[in-house]
């Protein structure tokens, strides 16, 4: 009986502390001055399609590894179903349905482990952010832990 009481007033606490976005400080230093002396602003990349980050090439299972998929759900429901919701609706952050036939493998990861990066640069990313209004906090997943939740996703969109 306490725990049905205590779980919505704690269901809010995670949310409002883990996604609550993180601010980067100003830079110490201004942009170097272009060579026609006007400033370089610092503009989003285009769109890449693999986005920023070390993962430029991420092997698919097929069939999907089962082990994997199981992993990747635990750290879902621990990390990321608060703010998360397996169909498409928007939550706190996007719904995920459909989001391994929008975006490659190689942004997804890059997304998980480089959030940070991925909000301060890539387009894609941004345009998110602008939706959602709330940056999505690093939740410091191990490279391990990311695979496995793409291996999730994976699944949650019908993939074999």
């Amino acid at each position: 009986m306490l725990l049905k009481q205590l779980l919505p007033v704690l269901t809010t606490a995670l949310i409002l502390t883990a996604c609550g976005g993180s601010q980067k400080p100003p830079a110490s230093q201004p942009a170097p001055p272009a060579a026609d002396n006007s400033m370089v602003e610092d503009k989003p990349a285009a769109a890449d399609p693999k986005g920023i980050g070390k993962f430029r090439d991420v092997p698919l299972t097929h069939p999907l590894n089962e082990g994997m998929v199981q992993q990747g759900k635990a750290v879902a429901d621990l990390k990321c179903t608060s703010c998360h919701r397996l169909t498409g609706e928007k939550l706190v952050g996007p719904g995920w349905k459909g989001v391994t036939d929008r975006r490659t493998p190689e942004w997804i990861m890059n997304f998980i482990t480089n959030v940070d990066e991925m909000l301060d640069k890539d387009a894609e990313a941004q345009a998110m952010l602008e939706t959602c209004m709330v940056r999505m906090p690093n939740q410091n997943l191990s490279d391990e832990d990311a695979r496995a939740v793409l291996e999730f996703l994976r699944k949650n969109d019908g993939k074999n």
